[in-house]
């Protein structure tokens, strides 16, 4: 608005000394009263549009500091978020660590291998748990036609039994969070023999 405030009045101070040229041009004679009324005109318009720059200038530095302020305050409600988030999954961890704890107190103090196997299945699947509540899943492809999106192969395998491009062997599982890859499972490919 300011730019066309500017040329606004440059075509407006153009026309008018137009004006005066083709009167001059004419013959006319103009009067130095005439030609003082057109300068106070002129000086009128001046000061009027410098007064509406100013006042875009003006509104144009609140909107800045207005955005400025929006930045942090969405900035600050990001960072509590995410402490928030962080604070919800550690929560959700503790009672995992309780029973890690008593788990290895209990590994101590006794020689019941089958208790202490028992004990940690039950401690992984309450870590599991955990982690799905907040939209983990796991990526277990074996028998599945390997896709690379999803799957990382690291070996590639001859086989009458499967179907090329199916995964024989799961070395590493892989992960979603809320359907997005947190990592690949690391897989063992088959392929057709050559013959």
């Amino acid at each position: 608005r300011f730019q066309d405030t500017k040329e606004k009045l440059v075509e407006e101070t153009i026309e008018d000394e137009n004006l005066i040229v083709d009167e001059e041009e004419k013959g006319s004679p103009i009067s130095v009263q005439d030609s003082e009324s057109q300068v106070k005109k002129l000086e009128e318009k001046v000061k009027q549009l410098e007064a509406e720059i100013a006042d875009y200038v003006d509104t144009l530095k609140r909107v800045q500091a207005q955005f400025e302020n929006y930045k942090k305050r969405i900035k600050k409600e990001f960072d509590t978020f995410t402490q928030i988030s962080t604070h919800k999954l550690v929560k959700q961890l503790l009672p995992v660590l309780d029973n890690l704890e008593r788990a290895l107190s209990s590994a101590e103090s006794t020689d019941d291998k089958g208790k202490i196997i028992e004990g940690v299945k039950l401690i992984y699947h309450q870590f599991k748990e955990a982690l799905e509540k907040e939209g983990l899943k796991t990526i277990d492809p074996a028998g599945d036609r390997f896709d690379p999106y999803f799957h990382e192969a690291i070996m590639q395998v001859e086989s009458d039994e499967h179907e090329d491009n199916t995964v024989v062997e799961v070395f590493q599982k892989g992960y979603l969070i809320n359907d997005h890859l947190l990592r690949p499972a690391i897989v063992k490919v088959s392929s057709y023999p050559i013959r």
